[in-house]
């Protein structure tokens, strides 16, 4: 235990301001700071205790997720009374989008914070809302629900939340799009095949078929991307009638 704890000390001194810059996000001080150390190790340093357990933010991702769909849920069905549970559910699901976490984490800065053995511009997007979370996990475990409370109305729901905003937000094109076919009992077809081309890293392209009408087309890293990608198009080709159900 103690050659852990040597060893991620000795990774934080590298960084002698990470206790001046974490007070400046979290808005307090901490009082555990082994918490949000965790917080910010990324699973590649491959730190380990006495038992063998990881030691990286990818547990107090969990935490954090779970706290912040509390906190987040908790507003919402103060703030808007007459919302029924499918309304709160896709509220909730707008406001803790990956794309939004993301969003978050970004603005924050927090990757300047994560110690990892992989070069910072080989991360994923998705890195910016996992270290969001895993942070919201490390204040839940350091000062309680209610600390993790104000930091979220902070920093998510006091600059971000906006519900007539949210209500007209898109956070899967696709699935509005699946939605909208089967409500109009139209027949749909996501016809994805690789198209690496003359690019070093691997591409999808995909076709979106609509009643056996290809109405949009779209190419990306991944086949997720794409189909997201070509749903988009579609929409806005078939806006004023999707908007409908919006």
């Amino acid at each position: 235990m103690k050659n852990i704890r040597n060893i991620l000390n000795s990774r934080f001194k590298r960084n002698g301001n990470f206790f001046m810059q974490l007070t400046k996000i979290l808005g307090f001080k901490a009082k555990h700071i082994k918490f949000y150390k965790t917080a910010f190790t990324h699973r590649s340093m491959n730190i380990r205790d006495s038992k063998g357990n990881a030691i990286n933010y990818e547990r107090l991702e969990f935490l954090g997720d779970a706290t912040l769909s509390a906190v987040i849920a908790s507003h919402l069905y103060l703030q808007v009374p007459s919302g029924d549970e499918g309304y709160l559910t896709k509220m909730r699901s707008k406001i803790v989008s990956r794309e939004h976490l993301n969003e978050l984490g970004r603005d924050l800065h927090l990757i300047d914070l994560v110690e990892s053995k992989i070069p910072p511009g080989q991360f994923g997007d998705n890195i910016h809302g996992n270290i969001f979370e895993a942070l919201i996990g490390a204040i839940f475990l350091d000062r309680g629900y209610k600390f993790c409370e104000k930091f979220i109305y902070k920093r998510v729901i006091i600059p971000y939340v906006d519900i007539e905003t949210l209500e007209g937000k898109v956070i899967s094109y696709k699935s509005l799009l699946i939605e909208w076919c089967q409500k109009e009992k139209k027949t749909f077809n996501y016809n994805v095949y690789e198209d690496t081309g003359n690019d070093d890293v691997r591409h999808f392209s995909v076709k979106l078929s609509i009643d056996q009408k290809i109405v949009a087309k779209a190419r990306a890293t991944s086949k997720k991307k794409a189909e997201e990608k070509a749903s988009k198009r579609a929409f806005f080709a078939f806006q004023n009638k999707i908007s409908k159900m919006l």
